[in-house]
């Protein structure tokens, strides 16, 4: 690819932020009922901007929440076939009162550009957009075969694309799934983010007898469902951090030596991060490093645990129930069904027969792993290395994305993850924010990485 595509990047970047900043001016709130034709718009907006940069066969698909918007360019036959993935609905905004400028009046300061969207995703997959418009206004053609589809549907869930690309797994079929909505791990590195963990969250109920009882008449007598609630919690871990559910770690992927040594590379300081969230020092599963346990090795927390007597005052009752919420992060292979149905029956052998259990799985999702040496990632990093000029940064995300397991799944292709996000953008938060370095510099990582792909 000549050095066209780039100069045109660099001599449009001023045009590229003021588009960018009319695309944040849009409200798209997902999950407020009052803001549907926002949404709307925002789809209609993406795709006049699709058919104005040159993309073909653009729609709106419709689903039974908030449409999806779809386009591609499928001239080089021959060539891998990428599909693009991001979504333009956003986070509400709420507390308002915490943001320093309003979150749909975008204001550029620091270099940054701070509204809700900015980062989490109208930012990212903008880049795309625009890495596009380059190539195809500097070659009038593309090195390879592109797809895209932008849900309107993230922030609550993504109900209805598992279904939209059950429906549309032909139109959406591709090689490689490319997803910008995730971090970086430091300012200035580049990163790919080659792992996801999954999630498994249960309501763990507890009850023995019908109602309240005074702990005077009735103490000594009969189980407390709290006792034997914190009981079953306590023998879910080990004090080195190793979970006892029966079989939890039957499918769990170990650390492979490579990733061991590039998660070792990435400059951790545990005291700092301890400081950085008030925490006296860090904790975590024996025999691990920090990040690995971060990202790379499965979590059982208790999430919430209520029961009895909460007012102010004294109330000396045996409370007849107890509950507690708990979660387990997961990594790749740990199914989370399975996980839940052997926390069930762990917690059922350990319930006393003085008191009722019942566990109720609330839902979950996949983790993910992509393979170090999938040529798709290599192009990846050879990408994002030219653009930003710095190593790239290998991580995982101690998260979870149920979505990316759905489209690997679905469409039997691997997802590259080349987030553009930095740790401090706030999303989700008040005085969300991109950094607009990141962003001219993703635009250049994706032509790059178009040309990059297309040798494969």
């Amino acid at each position: 690819m000549s050095n066209k595509s780039i100069q045109y990047v660099n001599e449009n970047s001023e045009r590229h932020e003021q588009e960018l900043i009319e695309i944040l001016k849009v409200p798209s709130v997902s999950s407020d009922p009052e803001r549907k034709a926002d949404l709307l718009v925002m789809a209609e907006q993406l795709k006049e901007e699709m058919i104005k940069i040159g993309l073909e066969n653009t729609q709106i698909i419709p689903t039974a929440g908030h449409p999806s918007v779809y386009a591609e360019w499928l001239g080089a036959p021959g060539k891998p076939t990428l599909l693009i993935y991001g979504h333009y609905d956003v986070q509400p905004v709420d507390p308002v009162d915490l943001w320093d400028s309003p979150p749909f009046e975008p204001v550029i300061k620091n270099g940054k550009i701070f509204a809700r969207g900015s980062a989490d995703d109208k930012g990212q997959i903008f880049i795309h957009l625009k890495a596009i418009e380059a190539v195809l206004a500097a070659e009038k053609e593309l090195p390879v075969n592109v797809k895209l589809i932008f849900e309107g549907e993230e922030e609550v869930g993504s109900e209805h694309l598992t279904d939209l690309i059950k429906e549309h797994a032909e139109l959406l079929s591709c090689d490689y799934v490319i997803i910008s909505d995730t971090p970086m791990f430091r300012e200035g590195f580049p990163g790919i983010t080659y792992g996801l963990r999954g999630l498994t969250y249960l309501q763990v109920d507890i009850r023995g007898t019908d109602t309240d009882l005074h702990s005077g008449t009735f103490g000594g007598l009969v189980k407390n469902p709290i006792h034997a609630l914190v009981d079953i919690l306590a023998k879910m871990k080990d004090e080195d951090g190793k979970i006892l559910i029966p079989g939890f770690y039957d499918d769990v992927l170990p650390i492979s030596e490579n990733e061991h040594d590039k998660l070792s590379k990435l400059p951790f300081d545990p005291k700092a991060f301890a400081d950085g969230i008030g925490a006296p020092t860090l904790y975590g599963e024996a025999g691990f490093d920090h990040l690995e346990r971060l990202w790379a090795r499965p979590t059982f927390d208790v999430n919430g645990i209520w029961g009895g007597f909460q007012g102010e005052g004294a109330k000396t009752v045996i409370p007849a129930e107890a509950h507690a919420k708990v979660s387990m992060r997961l990594v790749a292979n740990q199914d989370p069904d399975d996980i839940a149905e052997k926390f069930t029956a762990y917690a059922q052998s350990l319930a006393p027969d003085t008191v009722d259990i019942k566990v109720r799985n609330m839902h979950g999702g996949f983790g993910y792993l992509t393979d170090l040496e999938n040529p798709g990632l290599l192009a990846g990093v050879r990408a994002l290395e030219k653009a930003f000029g710095k190593e790239v940064d290998f991580i995982r995300e101690g998260g979870s994305i149920p979505i990316v397991k759905v489209f690997a799944d679905i469409l039997k292709a691997p997802v590259l993850l080349m987030g553009y996000g930095l740790p401090d953008q706030n999303a989700h938060a008040p005085n969300e924010n991109f950094s607009l370095y990141n962003f001219h510099k993703g635009i250049e990582s994706i032509v790059y990485f178009l040309d990059e792909m297309g040798q494969l």
